[in-house]
């Protein structure tokens, strides 16, 4: 019996990994689960699935999961620390579905007790990438990806040698305004941005996915996670949603994963591996399907893609402040404090502006210092929107 803690339970990954692991619960013993402040959800999950322990983000929460877990046998904790605890538990298999920055302390808790991390948590790998990886290195953890991109990449790698790798392309739906006219964008709203055309996500990754600022994410992850040079990695616009990657290589051949848009494939690839396991996703009938139709991503389009190169040029902890400046622009959309065009803009300016104040972000590279550029990028980025709003 496996024993599985799932950090980011009552999120889109989350739940589904908990439909995975219900299909086999004989198969696993749940340790842990966390989440924010779906409470209903969280305390009705652990009480299923019989966990250890049942943890809320949020400290003010408490006394209230508590009361939902009454009688249960689950304990319940809350707050920043209590996710550390709960993800350092002995695990066999722990995914990391904890959205944004503060889903790093938890996984690298998780990787120092030497368990498998299911990577669904991009900004890991942004903000960290190789303390992240020598934590798995020193600790005997291993990271699988769980972003239906990298987990295609990994897939179509098995049994390859990396060194034969030319270039790697990361498709991308181009999210709810691909087909929009430019000049409507400034005017998107976020309840638009967070409809997607093909993928059944939670907001936030949906918007990020109509302002490409997750793949802009996924193409330093990919750096970060394949030891690839940044012109090793491509995007294409792949609107079908069918083909999630292709691994090109250096005799011209190109492997490609294709798959329904459903994150139970990727999920259950990294709770099955080694081995592959029937999974209700999903068959493909290309004949039905028809055609698969590719286009380049335009620039003025999807600026967030030309802000991963920078970041990657700059390396340090550059990651660290990119991400943290686009979770602040991002908080000021949802918001209606700034427009949707404009996320890009301060996330720009931001970087900017810490370079201009502390030089290359080239510091020390470990959590403390991570988390200080965090916290100083989301400053600069309040910072700017609050000077455009004057």
């Amino acid at each position: 019996m496996r024993r599985v803690t799932i950090l980011g339970a009552t999120g889109s990954i989350g739940q589904n990994t908990i439909d995975l692991i219900d299909r086999n619960a004989e198969g696993y013993q749940v340790v842990a689960l966390t989440g924010g402040r779906n409470l209903a959800q969280l305390a009705r999950d652990a009480i299923r699935l019989e966990a250890e322990v049942a943890v809320t983000a949020h400290d003010d929460l408490l006394d209230d999961l508590r009361a939902a877990l009454a009688g249960s046998g689950v304990e319940a904790a809350a707050g920043a620390e209590a996710l550390k605890e709960a993800a350092a538990r002995p695990a066999d298999w722990v995914m990391s579905a904890i959205v944004g920055a503060a889903g790093l302390p938890p996984g690298l808790a998780a990787l120092e007790q030497g368990a498998t991390l299911a990577l669904a948590n991009k900004e890991t790998l942004v903000a960290a990438g190789a303390l992240v990886m020598d934590m798995a290195r020193q600790h005997n953890g291993t990271i699988l990806p769980v972003d239906s991109e990298h987990s295609a990449v990994f897939q179509a790698l098995a049994g390859e040698d990396i060194a034969s790798v030319e270039r790697v392309i990361l498709t991308a739906s181009g999210g709810a305004f691909r087909d929009w006219p430019m000049e409507k964008l400034c005017s998107a709203t976020p309840e638009q941005a967070a409809t997607h055309p093909n993928w059944d996500m939670g907001q936030r990754i949906t918007i990020d996915s109509a302002s490409m600022f997750n793949k802009a994410l996924e193409v330093i992850e990919a750096k970060e996670f394949f030891g690839l040079a940044p012109d090793q990695i491509e995007v294409l616009i792949h609107p079908e949603s069918m083909v999630h990657a292709l691994v090109g290589h250096v005799d011209g051949g190109i492997m490609a994963h294709l798959g329904a848009p459903d994150m139970r494939h990727a999920i259950g690839y990294a709770l099955h591996w080694p081995a592959r396991a029937p999974l209700p996703v999903e068959r493909l009938d290309l004949a039905k399907l028809g055609q698969l139709t590719f286009r380049a991503p335009e620039p003025g389009r999807y600026p967030a893609l030309e802000l991963a190169r920078r970041v990657m040029e700059r390396g340090g902890l550059a990651g660290a402040a990119f991400n943290a400046a686009k979770e602040r622009a991002l908080d000021a959309f949802i918001a209606r404090r700034i427009g949707f065009t404009e996320m890009a803009e301060v996330v720009a300016r931001s970087l900017d502006r810490l370079d201009a104040r502390l030089g290359p972000a080239k510091g020390r590279f470990d959590l403390d210092n991570i988390l200080q550029m965090d916290h100083l990028a989301r400053c600069e980025a309040d910072k700017v929107m609050a000077e455009r709003q004057q």
